[in-house]
């Protein structure tokens, strides 16, 4: 394997993190499913899978990652609107699909993933440490996900007794202004978390629509290529993965999160520090996410 995701990569850091300055960052903000916890983000895929085939629907793996970071509703909107999948629906149904659709699909799936998401709770390698090192720094943790609060409230005591906690927590349905990729569940974490600077933030995903979310909040960004959607690797896939076919896969991804605009692209959380000492760096020179 080309790449280190034990969280021994984390601890290093921590142990160094005397001559660490992260000034003048104030917080992170990240991602749930493939960022923090989720090694793959399979939870969402395969759900939507199987709520798409009970209504006689087929759609692959790799169509169900497309909208990804996306609120759920919004997500099955977004694949009712994929020509081959409109196509089955008119045939199934004599009848383009419609919001009422959206609607009973939504319904159907979201049973289906408060039932499964907690068996996708185990955190990345790496996580629980960066966290423990960034408290440690002085920043502030705050986070934000596609999921419902239906969804996250299963998924979050799970997380917690892992030690995944961040300061704050933000669901995909519930603010009024919407979700990704406009900058409303990165800003509300902003509020909620007393930051003074949205330049001093910096806003990790490993999704286009959660580094849209970023840039469009103002802040820095660093995308996640193997552990997210993007590569879409379960642990099992990704240990018997020959090296030069990871790294190809890993190559797209990065490609893609760079054109939604990422500052940075990493692997996985284990790679975040030096990351974020070079953003501080930065930012003592006076750049700024713009």
């Amino acid at each position: 394997m080309t790449q280190n995701l034990h969280p021994a990569a984390v601890s290093a850091a921590a142990l160094s993190s005397s001559s660490v300055n992260l000034a003048p960052l104030q917080a992170v903000i990240f991602d749930w499913a493939g960022t923090l916890v989720d090694f793959g983000s399979l939870a969402p895929t395969q759900i939507f899978v199987e709520a798409f085939a009970s209504f006689g629907i087929t759609i692959t793996l790799e169509q169900a990652r497309g909208p990804m970071g996306l609120s759920k509703w919004d997500h099955i909107h977004q694949l009712l609107q994929v020509p081959s999948i409109a196509r089955q629906w008119q045939t199934q149904f004599g009848r383009a699909p419609e919001d009422k659709d959206v609607d009973a699909i939504y319904a159907r799936f979201m049973p289906m993933q408060i039932a499964k998401v907690g068996e996708f709770s185990a955190p990345i390698a790496g996580a629980v440490e960066l966290l423990q090192w960034l408290r440690a720094q002085g920043l502030k943790l705050g986070s934000c996900s596609g999921y419902p609060r239906e969804v996250l409230d299963q998924l979050l005591p799970q997380a917690k007794a892992a030690g995944i906690a961040p300061d704050h927590v933000v669901a995909g349905d519930e603010l009024a202004a919407g979700g990704r990729p406009g900058p409303f569940m990165a800003l509300a974490n902003v509020l909620a978390l007393g930051i003074t600077d949205v330049r001093a933030c910096v806003k990790v995903d490993d999704t286009v629509p959660g580094i849209a979310e970023g840039r469009n909040a103002g802040m820095w960004t660093v995308g996640l290529s193997l552990s997210g959607n993007e590569v879409g690797y379960s642990l099992a896939e990704y240990a018997k993965a020959p090296a030069a076919e990871v790294d190809a896969r890993v190559a797209q991804a990065e490609a893609k999160l760079r054109a939604a605009g990422a500052h940075h692209v990493v692997r996985s959380v284990a790679d975040l520090p030096a990351v974020l000492e070079q953003i501080a760096a930065a930012m003592r020179r006076g750049q700024t996410p713009a």
